[in-house]
């Protein structure tokens, strides 16, 4: 596709998404181009726009991105499994596959590409530029990991490969969770409704799930359908005396996806039962933790596990239970929007709206799920 050109947004300062009219690269037998049909936006995103994740650099922003192999080098096709024309998902970390991290499977921590060289933040001046899903083409390196997506799977919905494969990640695999076992997750959005399907899935038995004030409230009435058992607004509920009251005692495991909200550590805390685990995967935003007493962790002999990222054994099974519809993943509060819509949206999802769209529909301003697509126009609700 020597010489043709495509639509790509660029960040080039917080909230400056500009259009830009970028070269497609040729593919090589190494590396390869996808077009790209979905991408799915999380809190990294409208983070990376309002400037709370500053970069000193330009780039193209997109990390949950699935589209259709538009070309691949034979090598390439043969270390990925794949064909032109494979529907397929992206996974945001590189690796190199020969660094001792990559070897042992620990690839987010990969010595030659890392979390400074996530798809969806590499500098636009890197060659060939279009690193991200904010784009009509993204270019594969040779160290991309990707991933075959089920037919059955519309490329929207596939989107949720990302988030779904955090929460079997964070929710199952990292703390073990098994049958039985008494599970909270802080926070309802679409990472924590991820958690609580994965959860489910791995035959937890009471599943809490919290969330904080007004615009959570919609969010924890879906958890239930997710497989939640009881649901408390932190504002006026106790979540302990909630969780001791459904299952009887304290929670085996914890799973904390909260963004910006210092006091979910405290209560993480105090919701395990000693010798449980918490396991932190939302980022305070500050050096604050309200309510956290840190003799705690010694006195009930906490595990208490940071979690980064996904695996493939995760994204692949979170592909798999998605294309089983046993979870209502395709009802989720939904906006997909064109190029031109994204700005609102990450700010919708920031919780600023004030935006044309936001307010043409009020009841999914702040969506639970966002999607760019970038060969559509407009923006429209779904779900």
């Amino acid at each position: 596709m020597g010489g043709d050109r495509a639509a790509a947004l660029v960040l080039e300062h917080p909230r400056q998404l500009v259009e830009r009219e970028m070269a497609v690269p040729s593919v090589g037998d190494d590396d390869g181009l996808l077009r790209v049909e979905a991408c799915g936006l999380c809190g990294t995103d409208h983070e990376q726009f309002t400037g709370v994740l500053p970069a000193s650099y330009a780039f193209v922003p997109g990390h949950e991105t699935v589209g259709v192999l538009e070309a691949v080098g034979e090598r390439a096709a043969r270390r990925w499994n794949v064909e032109q024309g494979d529907r397929v998902a992206v996974e945001v970390f590189q690796s190199c596959r020969v660094c001792g991290p990559c070897a042992a499977g620990d690839y987010r921590r990969c010595l030659v590409h890392g979390i400074g060289d996530m798809y969806g933040f590499v500098p636009v001046g890197k060659k060939p530029g279009l690193w991200g899903g904010y784009a009509r083409y993204q270019y594969l390196s040779p160290d991309t990991l990707l991933h075959r997506v089920p037919e059955r799977l519309d490329p929207v919905l596939a989107t949720v490969f990302n988030p779904l494969g955090a929460g079997i990640r964070w929710a199952v695999t990292l703390p073990g969770t098994g049958p039985g076992d008494t599970v909270a997750v802080l926070g309802p959005g679409i990472r924590g409704l991820c958690a609580v399907a994965a959860a489910r899935e791995a035959g937890a038995g009471a599943i809490l799930v919290t969330g904080r004030g007004r615009r959570d409230a919609g969010r924890l009435e879906l958890a239930r359908r997710f497989g939640a058992d009881v649901v408390v607004d932190v504002e006026d509920g106790d979540p302990v005396a909630a969780l001791v009251k459904a299952s009887g005692g304290l929670a085996d495991v914890v799973v904390d996806v909260t963004a910006k909200a210092p006091a979910a550590l405290g209560q993480a805390v105090a919701l395990a039962r000693p010798g449980g685990t918490v396991v932190l995967a939302g980022t305070r935003g500050s050096p604050e933790t309200p309510g956290f007493w840190p003799d705690l962790v010694v006195y009930t002999e906490l595990r208490i596990l940071g979690a980064l990222g996904v695996d493939p054994a995760s994204y692949r099974a979170a592909l798999a239970l998605l294309a089983s519809g046993r979870y209502p993943f395709e009802t989720l509060p939904r906006r997909r929007v064109g190029l031109g819509g994204v700005a609102g949206l990450l700010l919708a999802m920031a919780g600023e709206g004030g935006d044309e769209t936001a307010s043409a529909h009020e009841d999914d301003a702040v969506p639970v799920h966002g999607v760019v697509e970038p060969w559509a126009d407009g923006a429209s609700p779904d779900g």
